[in-house]
Formats: structure tokens, sequence, C-alpha cells
């Protein structure tokens, strides 16, 4: 029983009677401070009492944030203790209460010291820190010994021990009846509780950290800390840092003179307290998605960045400045970064839209694809870099991990999975696998991960827009394929990119002099706002997009106040319209004018692709609007889009496979718009290298039948017309056949290569 002096229930949370006179001061103390502030009869029921640090450096002394730093068990057993004593060491308590007393384990949240895990070393060892991460790995839940019986072999007298940090030991003391020292176990009788361990990885800076592994830190999770994340989750955890033998190989771990280390090499992990997850703060605090917290001088930025005049037009020119041009990819970059609006994703009864576009950048080489694509893992809020060549299918999705020690499988999250409610950057994308692409159909689509491998089904989630950079087979484009035919990918893969961009290296004098201008003021150190502002056309085909190209040329501003907005400030925009621009179900997200809009041009694809040899559009094309106008919408920070909105998005859809004269022109159908099939390669018409082929075959036949294999143009376009061969631009197609060196030009024609004659 406890006296007047003692606190209620101090033995629960103390052990021994070091310094007891010290903490039954402090004790009473600071349940004297923190009375007026505790729900009594909340914490009744409660096991796991939540406590925010700011709020407790508040009401106690100012001393005790030191004590948590420096002593962290001690001062987590006096919380303990003092939420026991408002509870149960009032005078009027009732018996019944007394009766269910139970053991209080205080949660400290949003502990102000943050640590980075390149900073945990020896000297925080059993020190309070609060780190931030990725999880990339979680075990399964298990049950951990906190209090064992053990019996005597000769009397059966019973004794309790308790094992601390769930460390098996047997008792060292003399049984008290017959002296016997002799235990067995009584596992019937244990006492345990839940335990889980996670592998946290650092956030990594690409140019802080580069040629660095990230590291790791194994995390145990007890009690009702357990199942709160996921592979892929963003978290914060406090906790004290400790350590534990390690388990490497001795082999590798010897001396100089031979001897291994035994018994001296540790192996720090975090004995976790308190776990916040982005994903539960989305749901239970706010509507956004957690990408990133805000003070007030970054809301400040936001709302000097949100005044600006002409801010879809800072916006795109602020990606990648540096490299010259491409204002429609940067435009359709601009939105994948700043996504659509999920919709449906907590609704079971209907099925989840996704509201992340796909972008795919093919051309030749040297024309920025990469730079590009790293410039968008720089202003993400959250992104992942890959390379497809050294990329495998589970390092992309989700691999299995037998545990150590044990024959339980882990889950370890891939790419995908950590770009979760992000961008996930593939380049080189036209080195992966079919395995590779093949596994990247649901994740694009469905936006989540299923598994099922050594008996573990489950489904994670992989909210991420991916952002892919291809270079086409050979080496260049081939304007006589299709974009499947010059990149070696299925139909159902290249289907769920939202825009397309293929980017050719033609030859241009006015535009090859403003580049070789930029190259020179960028390896010179001059301003590149000025050189910006006076670029002219550079001649992109598709009327459609010449004037939205105009109006991301021009700036609104002169040339010497203007300037792109650094990388830091546009990421702090990005993650504020990401995470706080979401209309809610009864709001609209689309106006009358850009439904109108979408729908026009929606019904006119439609009724361009009714034949029976082509492939129709379907309503995958109308999501796809419907994700780049709402991206659109919200780069203003705007919850509904305007026609405007959408305007601009089908401008962009229609540039996608048109920027820097795409298909000669092959591509737009009758009425102006977009054929989808040149994108997807399916569909009835035949390809250009199906032409190319039947083409040759043809004027071997007539080679042989006249014994000549010389033939003018006029010749060349009658029997392209007799056998059905249609192309938009003949010539065009000559000069192909030319450069591929299926056709040579003499002085009186073009001559058959292949032919006999």
């Amino acid at each position: 029983m406890a006296t007047r002096e003692e606190p209620c229930g101090y033995w629960l949370y103390f052990s021994d009677r070091e310094d007891y006179d010290d903490r039954c001061q402090l004790v009473r103390m600071m349940a004297d401070q923190l009375r007026p502030f505790v729900n009594t009869d909340y914490l009744a029921d409660q096991s796991s009492v939540p406590l925010d640090f700011k709020e407790l450096k508040e009401h106690v002394d100012p001393d005790f944030p030191l004590l948590l730093y420096e002593e962290p068990d001690l001062a987590l057993a006096c919380l303990g203790c003092v939420m026991h004593e408002i509870v149960y060491g009032v005078p009027d308590v009732s018996e019944e209460m007394l009766a269910k007393q139970h053991k209080f384990i205080v949660r400290v949240y949003g502990y102000e010291k943050h640590t980075t895990l390149r900073n945990l070393k020896a000297h925080l060892l059993r020190k309070f820190v609060c780190i931030k991460g990725t999880v990339i790995r979680t075990s399964n839940i298990k049950p951990l010994a906190m209090e064992m019986p053990f019996a005597c072999k000769r009397c059966a007298s019973q004794v309790v021990l308790q094992l601390e940090e769930g460390r098996y030991r047997v008792p060292t003391a003399t049984c008290q009846n017959c002296r016997g020292r002799a235990w067995l176990p009584v596992r019937s009788a244990t006492s345990t509780i839940d335990w889980q361990t996670i592998r946290l990885q650092e956030e990594v800076d690409a140019k802080k950290d580069s040629g660095r592994v990230p590291r790791t830190l194994d995390c145990e999770l007890k009690s009702d800390l357990v199942d709160n994340c996921a592979p892929g989750d963003e978290v914060t955890l406090c906790g004290v840092v400790r350590s534990v033998n390690s388990d490497v190989d001795r082999k590798v771990t010897r001396g100089a003179k031979g001897k291994a280390h035994s018994g001296t090499l540790f192996q720090v992990f975090l004995d976790v307290n308190s776990l916040e997850n982005s994903k539960h703060l989305e749901t239970s605090q706010s509507k956004g998605q957690g990408l990133m917290d805000f003070s007030e001088k970054d809301i400040f930025v936001v709302q000097q960045i949100y005044r600006q005049p002409n801010l879809f037009n800072l916006v795109v020119n602020s990606i990648c400045p540096g490299i010259f041009g491409h204002e429609i990819v940067k435009a359709g970059l601009t939105f994948a970064l700043f996504g659509g609006c999920q919709k449906f994703s907590q609704d079971r009864n209907k099925i989840p839209i996704r509201g992340d576009p796909h972008v795919l950048v093919v051309g030749d080489p040297g024309l920025g694809k990469s730079q590009m694509l790293q410039a968008v893992n720089n202003i993400t809020p959250r992104g992942v870099y890959v390379c497809g060549t050294y990329s495998s299918s589970t390092g992309l999705t989700v691999s299995l991990h037998r545990e150590q020690g044990s024959s339980d499988y882990a889950l370890e999250a891939g790419a995908l999975v950590l770009g979760d409610q992000g961008c996930c950057c593939i380049d080189e994308f036209d080195k992966m696998a079919s395995a590779e692409h093949e596994s990247l159909l649901e994740a694009m689509e469905q936006q989540s991960i299923s598994i099922a491998k050594a008996g573990i089904v489950c489904s994670l989630p992989a909210r991420t827009s991916v952002i892919a950079a291809a270079n086409p087979v050979g080496g260049r484009y081939n304007r006589g394929k299709t974009v499947n035919e010059n990149l070696h990918m299925a139909a159902p893969l290249l289907s769920r990119f939202d825009l397309i961009f293929i980017l050719l290296d033609c030859p241009n004098e006015e535009h090859d002099r403003l580049l070789s201008e930029h190259v020179m003021q960028l390896h010179s150190g001059s301003q590149l706002p000025e050189m910006l502002a006076s670029q002219t056309p550079t001649g992109g085909r598709g009327g459609c997009s010449d004037s939205l190209k105009e109006r991301l040329r021009r700036q609104a501003l002169p040339p010497k106040e203007w300037a792109p907005l650094p990388p830091p400030l546009l990421r702090k925009y990005i993650g504020y319209a990401r995470t706080f621009v979401h209309p809610n179900g009864s709001q609209r997200r689309l106006s009358a004018g850009a439904k109108s809009l979408l729908k026009d041009f929606y019904l006119e694809l439609r009724a361009s692709h009714r034949g029976d040899d082509t492939t129709p559009v379907t309503t995958r094309q109308l999501e796809s609007l419907v994700r780049l106008t709402e991206a659109r919408a919200k780069i203003e920070l705007r919850e509904e889009a305007t026609a405007e909105d959408a305007q601009d998005a089908i401008d962009v859809m229609k540039a996608s496979l048109l920027e820097r004269g795409c298909g000669g022109g092959d591509d737009l159908d009758k009425a102006g718009f977009i054929d989808f099939r040149a994108a997807s390669g399916g569909g009835g018409r035949i390809s250009k290298a199906r032409q190319v082929t039947t083409f040759v075959n043809v004027l071997n036949q007539v080679a042989k039948k006249k014994r000549c294999s010389l033939f003018s143009y006029k010749d060349l376009c009658a029997i392209a017309q007799c056998n059905g061969i249609n192309v938009s631009n003949f010539t065009d197609f000559v000069d192909t056949l030319n450069t591929q060196g299926l056709l040579l030009r003499k002085t009186g024609g073009y001559k058959l290569a292949c032919s006999e004659y």
C-alpha cells in the first residue's frame, strides 16, 4: 500500500528505491501542475495517454525537457506515475475504479528537437530523439513477453520475473522455500504485449547526399503502436535510442591480431514511444495529404507567389530554366506535379478514379529529357528518381524478404510505393524489360500494387504520377514507325500515359541560333530571363497549340524584373496546392463552361474514330482531360476549373504528339485532332513501317515486269495510289525511303536499291 507521501501506483513504474524522495517530490509537483488540464474520466479507460510536448513544456518545470532528453526512461516513468496519481490518487476515488486501475503509458508527440539519421550515432544512445523518414519494411506482429513466472523444480513455488525490454532471463536467486536453484518457465501464465519492427529510411537530398547509400534504422513498435503504418508511409517517430548485440559475421570483423570482436559490436535501434503517420493525419485532421509542414514564413511565401501576375507562365518557365524551349513539355510536367483530384478513394461502393497524370517524354538524344526529369524530382515535395537500366520489377513495386532468425516474411517497398502521393521519375524507360513494364500496369491505373507470394496476399497504395523519359530504338526517332514500334512497348502501357511528348531534333536556323545563344549565356553565367523573354516561335507543328506556346514564351513583367522561382519556394507552393486545394464532395470541380468544352472535344474525337478500321477513343482520354483541367486550376489555387483551364488542357493534349513536327503531320486527322492510334500503335490503319514494306514489295514486282528499277516521281505516285498506299505527305514518304536506303535518288528519278535490274 502506498503511504500518504508516496504517489499512487509508484511501484508500477519504479522497481528500486534509488532517489526515492526526489522521485516522489517530482511526481507530486507535476501532478499538481497537470491536474487542471487532464480529463480523468477519459483516462480511466485508456492505457495510452498522448501528450503534446509543447503543451507539456508550458505547464511543467523548465528542467523537465532536459530530463526527458538525458534520462528518457526516468522521465517517461514519472509521467506515467503522474497520470496514475491524477486518476487514482484523489481522495474521493471509488472502490470500483481502484479495482480497475492499470499502468499508464505516456506517448510524447511533437518533440521539437528533430534528429536526422546521419547524426544518429553513439553519443545519442539512451537519449530521447525525434526522427522522420519513410517506412520501407514492416514485419509481422508478434507477442513479446514482459512478465514471466518461473516454478521451482523441487517445491513448485513460483516467482514472477520482469523481463526488461523483452529479453529472456532466468532467476538467479535461490528458492525461499527449498533453497533450490533450478527454475522452469510457466509459459501459459506469461504476460505479453504486441510487438512489431519497421525499417525507416531517411530522406535523401540528391545534391547533398550524392554517392551515399540512404541510411536506414530499425524501430520497435509495442502495444497500441503496432500496425499503424505500411511500407511507403512517411512517419515521424519519437523514442529512445538503444543498442543490442549485432549479429554480423565475425569472420568479417576480425581485428589486426585475428581475434573476432566477440560481444563488442552493437546495432542501434529506436524504441518508439510515439508515432505520427502523415496518412492518418490526412483523414483525421485535414483534407490535405500531409506532404510537408508549413510555417508562417512558408504561408507568406505561398501568398506572394499566388499574387504574381501571369502565374501559370511563371510556374511553367521556372521548371528547369536551363533547358531552352520545350514549353509545352514543361506545361505537361507542371500538370503532373500539381495533379488532379482523386475520386471515391474512401468509398468502397464506388470504383476509385485516379487523379495523378502520367507523362512520357520520347525523343532524340541531347534534347534535355533526363535534365527535365531531374528538375521535376528536385521540385516535387515527394519524389523518387530511378533509372530503368538498373531497375527490376521488385525494385519498382514490392519485394518479400525473410526475416532474420525466423521463417516469417517482411514486405519491403519499391520505388512506386515510396513515391506515394508524389512523383516517380523513371529515366531510360525504354531500357526496361517487358516484365518491368508489365509490373507498372496495375500501379499506373489502379494506383495500388497487389502481391500474392509466400502465403501473403495484400495490396499497397501507389498513388504516384509516373514521369518517364525514353529514347527510340536505334537512337533516333523514325517517323516511318508508330510510337510503340519506336519504343518496343505494348499498347496497354502506352495507353495509360495521359500525355506523350515526342521531341525531334530537326534543323532550324532560327531555333539553332537562339539555342546556341542560350547555351553560351548559361556557361558564361549571364542572366537567363532576358533570353527566355526574347524567344520566338520555333516552328512547332499543330496550330492548336501555337497560341499556348506564345503565351508561355511571353512574360507579363519586363525582362529585367522576371526571374524563375527557386526550387525550394516552388516545392513549397506545389506542396501547399496538393495539400489544401481539394474540393469537397458538394463543391463543383468543373464549371459548366469547362464541362461543355471537354464534352464537345471528346465527342468530336469519338465522331472522327467511328470507322470499322479505327480504334475508338475511350473514356480514358476524357478522364485524362479532366485530370489535366483540375491540375491547371490547382496551379492558381482554385478548387473549381474554368473554361480557360479546360482549353489549356486541350491545347497541351493536342500538342503532346505534335511537338517539333512529330510524325510529319500524319498524327492529325481531318478534323485537326490528334489521332490516338498513332500513340498506341493500334487500330486497323496500316503503320508507316508496314506501308514502307508494302510499297517496296510492289515496286519489286513492277521492276520485274518492266525489267527496270528506275522510277520517276509520277510513277511512284501512281503506283502508290493504285495499291491503296495513302499517306498525307507523299514527298516526305519518298524522302524517308531515300534516307533508309531503299530508294536511291538518281538523275532520272529514283532507283530501287534491292532490285536485280
